[in-house]
C-alpha cells in the first residue's frame, strides 16, 4: 500500500522512463543517475513517454514497493526536463496521480541536478 505522509521527500524523474525497468533496474538509476539512496524513506516518480503511465518505488522496512498506474484516458502533465530530478511535495504528487489535468502543481523551476 502506499504511503503517504506529508514529511516523506518524493523525487520526480524528469523527462521519460523505459517503463520495463523494474525493482532492480529503477532503483539502479536512483543510485547512479539521481545519486540518491534507494534505501532511503522516499518515494521516487517515473513516468513513460507516453504520459499514461508511472511507477513509484519506494522501500519500506525490509523490501522495494513498486506502485503503478496506467491511464485508461489522457495524459499526465509531466515536466520535460530531461536528466533531471525535481523535488515534490506529497500533496503535489497526490494531485499529479488523482487529477492528470492539473498542470499548475508541476510549473516549478526548482530542480535538483541533471541525471
Amino acid at each position: 500500500m502506499l504511503k503517504l505522509s506529508e514529511h516523506t521527500p518524493v523525487f520526480l524523474a524528469c523527462g521519460d522512463t523505459d517503463m520495463r525497468k523494474s525493482i532492480n533496474g529503477l532503483s539502479a538509476l536512483v543510485q547512479h543517475s539521481f545519486k540518491l539512496d534507494p534505501f532511503q524513506k522516499a518515494l521516487f516518480v517515473f513516468c513513460n513517454k507516453q504520459r499514461n503511465r508511472i511507477k513509484i518505488l519506494t522501500w519500506e522496512d525490509n523490501g522495494f514497493w513498486l506502485h503503478l498506474k496506467r491511464l485508461e484516458r489522457g495524459r499526465f502533465k509531466w515536466p520535460t526536463l530531461d536528466d533531471a530530478t525535481m523535488a515534490l511535495t506529497t500533496e503535489e504528487l497526490w494531485n499529479l496521480i488523482q487529477s492528470p489535468g492539473i498542470e499548475q502543481k508541476l510549473r516549478r523551476t526548482q530542480v535538483l541536478k541533471s541525471r
